[in-house]
């Protein structure tokens, strides 16, 4: 049994769905490290401002973590909740593919 609910699921489901922000994700998980957002800009063909919007969203959705470093903010992917995902996407089939719905009457082919 998965630890993510349908509607955080959904919300964390919004959040992964602009390609920027999986590009965020991949950059984060190949530094290894805490990077701040002029790091993450460096590796994107976009401003500034357009990349710390879309680490907000990854910060809303609980995907990424934030740390003070002296006065830049610093981030990381969050491993806790990236596991409660991969366990959500497991879970996700189960039971939608076994066979027909209870009640539903198969068509015959065309």
């Amino acid at each position: 049994m998965n630890s993510m609910h349908d509607e955080e699921f959904a919300d964390v489901m919004r959040a992964l769905g602009h390609p920027v922000r999986l590009s965020i994700l991949r950059i984060l998980a190949e530094k290894q490290s805490d990077c701040c957002c002029t790091d993450v800009t460096e590796c994107l063909p976009l401003a500034q401002s357009t990349v710390s919007q879309h680490i907000k969203v990854l910060l809303d959705a609980g995907l990424v973590v934030r740390s003070p470093k002296g006065t830049r903010n610093c981030y990381s992917l969050n491993s806790e909740r990236l596991g409660a995902l991969n366990g959500a996407f497991a879970g996700l089939f189960v039971g939608l593919t076994s066979g027909p719905a209870p009640g539903a009457t198969e068509r015959e082919p065309a």
